[in-house]
């Protein structure tokens, strides 16, 4: 599935064989450590920023590194600068195009770290009144259970999306005229 439907739409056949390993890992760690954070005992690796942050920093390094290796600092360097755009535009468009380097890598460890830790702190929140009402707010303990349920499904999604994500990011370095 991640071969088929994420990494090689995004990169091609050729730098996808690549890439292959380093997107599986992505999904199956981050699938893992999500589904083991709904565990009791056990913490979400995911809804620490430090993690997500080291993630993020990892596709940095792909788009960085992966695009110098393919097209070269001068060709890297032309990404900032598409051809065909007016030179006024260029002022505007190539801090932007830089801007978004970073801010890419940024989103993915916001959005994995937001996801992971939100759903723990309803959770937390809906035990805290059981805690707090005592036997009159036992019937809410449906819902603690309910949103662990849904978490097991934010667990996947938010695998697939950071995996998705990281294969767009890197696809658009590696192939920008698509």
């Amino acid at each position: 599935f991640v071969r088929d439907q994420i990494v090689y739409p995004f990169l091609g056949e050729e730098d996808g064989r690549k890439f292959l390993p380093v997107f599986c890992t992505f999904f199956f760690f981050i699938l893992t450590l999500n589904l083991m954070g709904n565990i009791p005992l056990f913490a979400t690796a995911t809804a620490n920023i430090n993690f997500t942050a080291g993630l993020a920093l990892i596709t940095f390094f792909l788009m960085t590194l992966g695009g110098l290796f393919k097209h070269g600092p001068i060709g890297f360097l032309k990404l900032f600068a598409p051809s065909g755009v007016p030179i006024p535009v260029l002022f505007i468009l190539a801090p932007i195009e830089f801007i978004g380097l970073f801010t890419k890598p940024l989103a993915l460890m916001i959005r994995l770290f937001v996801a992971m830790l939100a759903g723990h702190i309803v959770i937390a929140a809906f035990l805290g009144l059981i805690l707090t009402f005592g036997i009159f707010a036992l019937p809410i303990i449906i819902l603690p259970v309910a949103i662990s349920g849904l978490e097991v499904g934010v667990a996947f999604l938010q695998a697939y999306i950071f995996t998705f994500l990281s294969a767009l990011y890197l696809g658009q370095i590696l192939h920008p005229e698509h």
